[in-house]
């Protein structure tokens, strides 16, 4: 088996070309389905968001499947037109950046919250199409658990972790501040939601606009006025900041509908595909952004520190992946291995639990502490035997250990 990810360099694409190659959620079954069919392809996880394109793709060794044409035939492209766009990666580098992913290392605003969620709901959603397998599964779950624990352990931050944290930011450099001016917020998805949620602390007199159409129950932060979706533009001209983060394949903004106003508007559009026309831009008064106005690009001596301890935390957590990777045609075997090892060590200090002055639950604790560190040591050993040996010798000498165990166990329990 191989991991191939084929995606768009966020570095180089700018927004439209991300929107070309973007993948809404309405499209993602057809998608799901038309790569699956591929020959040699086995799973596929697809990560779409505002600001990067990734096909995951889990597939037989040397399979000879292309995931730029692949892709681009789906999408109906011209692939030498955007071949100057794509990256291509391919096993230990491909497992590398999505442990990096996930920690928010490759994001254009480095340490960002954002992502650990999308990596996760991009599994989540492959899984609604039945189109992970093990590998997959395994990866994108042990690179989630990487950056969670990166987020943990660790100070990325500028006190800052979102675009529209940013977005305020670049206002305030700029003697604009969100306090107190009324702002309205389209949208009522996770970005849209965050949006809301950070004008408010900022202390913006915040409104949202509500679908009356929508289906599911729609959370709306405490704080916030509603006003429906189609009254959105008799609210507009009452408005000193807009921001518009939908998933809609249509402007929620356009230029001929716009009404007129008499006092300066900012416009944030954190969508992909764009959700304000960008004529809208062009009128007076009105300020328009989209997400690429507010790179951040601050490396403190104290991000720098806490940068390599994340390396650090990735490192120890791709060597768990590339432990089960490497051992998966063996793991049934190695799994017995160290149950059997727990169980072995168990036994043999059953007497001194016996004679300790703790209590049952001390001592029930204590037991299984022993055991489990019992099992991560017979596991440790198998893998570091596993990188100075061969295939044929590494499966000759856990036969080995299994016979061992096997026969040590009828002598015992004769």
């Amino acid at each position: 088996m191989s991991i191939i990810m084929f995606g768009i360099d966020h570095t180089k694409a700018n927004i439209d070309e991300r929107s070309i190659f973007s993948f809404p959620a309405k499209s993602m079954s057809q998608a799901y389905s038309r790569f699956l069919n591929e020959d040699g392809v086995s799973g596929c996880v697809i990560i779409s968001t505002c600001n990067r394109m990734e096909l995951w793709l889990s597939t037989e060794e040397d399979s000879g499947v292309d995931a730029p044409a692949l892709v681009c035939d789906y999408l109906g492209l011209d692939q030498e037109d955007y071949e100057y766009l794509f990256i291509e990666r391919k096993r230990r580098d491909a497992v590398d950046h999505l442990f990096r992913l996930a920690a928010g290392l490759e994001s254009k605003i480095v340490g960002e919250d954002q992502i650990i969620t999308q990596v996760g709901d991009a599994l989540s959603v492959a899984r609604s199409y039945f189109a992970t397998d093990k590998p997959l599964e395994v990866l994108f779950r042990t690179a989630v658990t990487a950056g969670k624990k990166v987020k943990t352990n660790t100070d990325l931050s500028f006190a800052d972790h979102s675009v529209i944290h940013a977005a305020i930011s670049y206002l305030a450099e700029r003697n604009i501040s969100v306090a107190g001016k009324k702002c309205l917020v389209i949208g009522n998805g996770m970005m849209g939601k965050l949006s809301a949620k950070t004008l408010l602390e900022n202390n913006a007199d915040v409104t949202v606009t509500v679908r009356k159409y929508h289906h599911n129950v729609v959370e709306v932060p405490d704080g916030c006025r509603v006003i429906d979706y189609s009254d959105r533009y008799e609210y507009l001209p009452e408005c000193d900041l807009i921001v518009s983060a939908t998933s809609s394949q249509n402007y929620t903004i356009s230029k001929e509908e716009l009404p007129a106003v008499d006092h300066e508007i900012h416009m944030i559009d954190l969508a992909i595909p764009r959700d304000i026309d960008r004529a809208v831009g062009e009128i007076s008064g009105i300020n328009l952004y989209d997400i690429d106005s507010f790179n951040v690009d601050i490396m403190s001596d104290k991000l720098k520190l806490n940068l390599k301890k994340a390396e650090y935390i990735l490192e120890e957590e791709k060597k768990e992946f590339y432990d089960w990777w490497e051992g998966r045609d063996y793991m049934p075997l190695i799994q017995r291995l160290k149950k059997d090892t727990g169980a072995d060590v168990d036994v043999r200090l059953t007497p001194v639990y016996k004679k300790l002055p703790l209590d049952d639950e001390d001592k029930d604790m204590l037991r299984s502490e022993i055991r489990k560190s019992s099992e991560r040591m017979m596991n440790h050993l198998i893998f570091e035997l596993k990188g100075i040996m061969d295939d044929d010798s590494f499966k000759e000498m856990l036969d080995a250990m299994n016979q061992v165990m096997s026969d040590k166990g009828g002598r015992d329990g004769a």
